[in-house]
């Protein structure tokens, strides 16, 4: 179970931030934002100190409802590749529209690029950034069809850097500009609604 008081011992946040596996028998860390719990002598980086939960056991950081690191494997516990990948498609969900590396999404989920790169391919059948420019577009389908918002503001609404690369790849997934599509979305309405 997780300490009742949420100030992290400075000797703690000291091996935390350190790396410093002497102390990997006495304290497991859980991040309140990953959920996700670690030995002190992980790699990943280092949390937000407001962040961290310290807990005596992995099981009491189980019990709390967080996930074993897929780098430092604490206690041995290990997440199945297809609830991990689950978990980042989730996590993917609801942040698409940020910044996303496969370096970030590596450290949030505590696993290496390249085995997430490969686990994520072959459970979903494409990489990480190919399932978040598939949101992304989706995104821009329903924003050009629902609203009158100008083509740069919504590739910016959906993620994409700069407005040239969101409608270089909008066509090249599409077949058309995003402009183009919103005008067959308008004719194809003030066709249907002349008969």
């Amino acid at each position: 179970m997780a300490k009742q008081n949420f100030a992290v011992p400075a000797a703690y946040w000291k091996a935390i931030s350190e790396n410093d596996a002497t102390f990997d028998d006495q304290f497991f860390y859980g991040v309140r934002t990953t959920k996700i719990f670690c030995r002190p002598s992980c790699r990943s980086r280092v949390p937000n100190k407001d962040n961290v939960l310290i807990f005596k056991n992995a099981y009491g950081a189980l019990a709390q409802g967080f996930r074993p690191c897929k780098r430092c494997k604490p206690d041995g516990l290990n997440l199945p590749a297809d609830e991990w990948i689950e978990q980042i498609s989730n996590w993917i969900d609801e942040h698409f529209t940020e910044p996303i590396s496969l370096d970030r999404l590596a450290d949030i989920s505590h696993g290496s690029p390249y085995h997430l790169q490969r686990q994520f391919k072959r459970l979903k059948g494409c990489s990480p950034l190919e399932y978040i420019q598939q949101l992304r577009l989706e995104k821009a389908d329903r924003l050009l069809a629902e609203t009158d918002d100008p083509v740069a503001i919504i590739g910016r609404l959906c993620g994409f850097p700069s407005a040239p690369y969101f409608i270089t790849l909008y066509k090249k997934k599409n077949g058309q500009t995003p402009a183009n599509y919103r005008k067959s979305l308008r004719g194809a309405n003030e066709y249907g609604n002349s008969n």
